[in-house]
């Protein structure tokens, strides 16, 4: 099993990565924390008994510290766990930061259960291609484990695994409403989970069917609303 760490304070991401991981299967997540100083805590604790963190799930805005700067403290534990960056922040200073402190892989937010399975999948083939314990490697098999970082599956499509009354009634439940939906008040009107009408309401959103606006109210974290594209 591949220990994970997630470093991220929306509950809805948290909620998102344990299912995911848990479709995919061979992850155990460890521990789950919401600030850098609890991230470090953890991932040092964990290197100190033996049963280390292999990955992280690190979400770049967090509340006490940067999250690139997390990133490089990570790099000091020994032995070194891997970084996939989740987060919003897509501007190119932060994205070449990120890479240049120990990021492997970068996926923006919002996501969806095929780009997320997509990252791991590359994760997977350049922890395969670099074997835990050897003391040497090939030229070969240096090229073959960044290869697999920068490669995707164009094969793979959005729509794999999709039930599709599922997504009618999503849809539905936002063309019908005043103002457009939450992912949480799909949820109600579905009886669903939060991830699930979340993840349906991405796909939607990724064909173009409704849009995403981020509302910032005065406190608390924002959110998304979907709303029906007029054609």
């Amino acid at each position: 099993m591949i220990r994970v760490l997630v470093v991220e304070d929306d509950p809805l991401i948290i909620e998102a990565h344990r299912e995911f991981l848990g479709r995919i299967g061979g992850f155990d997540i460890v521990a789950s924390v919401s600030t850098a100083q609890e991230a470090l805590r953890a991932a040092t604790t964990a290197a100190g008994s033996g049963a280390a963190v292999d990955l992280v799930l690190l979400d770049l805005g967090l509340p006490d510290a940067d999250g690139v700067d997390l990133a490089s403290a990570l790099s000091g534990i020994r032995p070194v766990p891997d970084i996939i960056a989740i987060t919003a922040r897509r501007d190119l200073a932060t994205v070449r930061s990120a890479m240049s402190h120990g990021v492997l892989l970068y996926l923006l937010k919002p996501f969806t259960f095929a780009a997320f399975a997509e990252k791991i999948r590359q994760y997977l083939g350049y922890r395969d291609a670099l074997i835990a314990g050897e003391d040497a490697v090939s030229q070969r098999d240096v090229d073959r484990a960044l290869a697999e970082l920068r490669t995707t599956d164009t094969r793979r499509t959005a729509k794999k695994g999709a039930a599709p009354e599922t997504e009618d009634a999503v849809g539905r439940a936002v063309r019908d409403s005043d103002g457009g939906l939450t992912a949480s008040e799909v949820a109600g009107v579905l009886g669903s989970s939060r991830v699930t009408a979340w993840r349906y309401l991405e796909r939607l959103a990724d064909d173009g069917t409704v849009e995403r606006v981020t509302e910032y109210g005065n406190t608390g974290r924002p959110q998304v609303r979907y709303r029906w594209r007029s054609r």
